[in-house]
């Protein structure tokens, strides 16, 4: 069975304390993981720089957005362009599937969350459409501050035709694949299948409490406000913090030198 985080976030979003490097440098090195989707607010930079590093790192990238719909936050997976925000959820799931890609609901009925609520998800079903591509729903997400809304969620996946998958929505190395989505095969294609054909399941790999992650976020987002973040400049080197503005010439340039 192989091992997945489907929603991370990048210092391309602007509550992430890490960058791409550091992100492939932590999975490669300290989890069990087989693949990660790239996943930043409105975003795709962040997600097309991973999947462009992730080779050198030997670890799987699915590039992804976590899109602002007018009903809530709606992840694509499997896109390599933006989708605009602000349509509605119906129109958005649409488009991600003109692109080829599938949809999750991103912790669903959450507080603080820009959530999708139980009524928009099953009124965006019932469209000609919408259920081939809106294909999951996240059962658990480790990184809330409440956890309540992740009882719900696991109840309404029970009752919807989406698959159960797990996340760690991750802000922070520590907290990559806290959560994650156990799947049949190991790699992209093979979890792709099992979205299609519903054969996922929440794996939890953390006991981390909301509070614990938000005393441990704080910090570290006090030091990108500060102008340093997490970076690995090479695979074989230790992740450390380095200056905001090198770590943006040098993804630039690998950009850049890359497309």
């Amino acid at each position: 069975m192989g091992l997945a985080d489907l929603h991370i976030h990048t210092n391309y979003s602007w509550d992430s304390t890490c960058t791409v490097s550091a992100i492939l440098k932590y999975t490669a090195e300290f989890t069990n993981l087989n693949l990660i989707a790239i996943t930043d607010h409105d975003q795709i930079t962040g997600a097309l720089e991973a999947v462009q590093r992730a080779p050198f790192y030997g670890v799987e990238v699915i590039p992804g957005i976590e899109i602002t719909t007018a009903d809530g936050h709606l992840i694509a997976l499997f896109v390599n362009e933006i989708i605009p925000a602000g349509m509605s959820l119906t129109k958005t799931v649409l488009r991600v599937g003109e692109l080829g890609g599938l949809c999750i609901a991103p912790h669903p009925m959450a507080m603080w969350a820009c959530a999708l609520s139980e009524k928009s998800i099953r009124e965006a079903l019932k469209v000609p459409g919408v259920a081939e591509v809106l294909v999951g729903i996240e059962a658990y997400n480790a990184g809330l501050i409440y956890r309540r809304s992740n009882k719900r969620a696991t109840a309404l996946s029970r009752e919807l035709p989406l698959a159960s998958v797990g996340s760690s929505d991750s802000h922070m190395l520590i907290t990559l694949g806290s959560g994650a989505t156990e799947f049949p095969g190991g790699s992209a294609t093979d979890l792709r299948r099992a979205l299609e054909t519903r054969q996922t399941q929440v794996c939890i790999n953390s006991d981390r409490t909301g509070l614990h992650i938000l005393v441990n976020w704080a910090p570290r987002m006090m030091l990108r406000k500060a102008g340093w973040i997490a970076w690995n400049e090479h695979p074989s080197a230790p992740i450390r913090f380095s200056r905001m503005k090198r770590v943006l010439i040098s993804s630039q340039h690998y950009l850049a030198s890359h497309s």
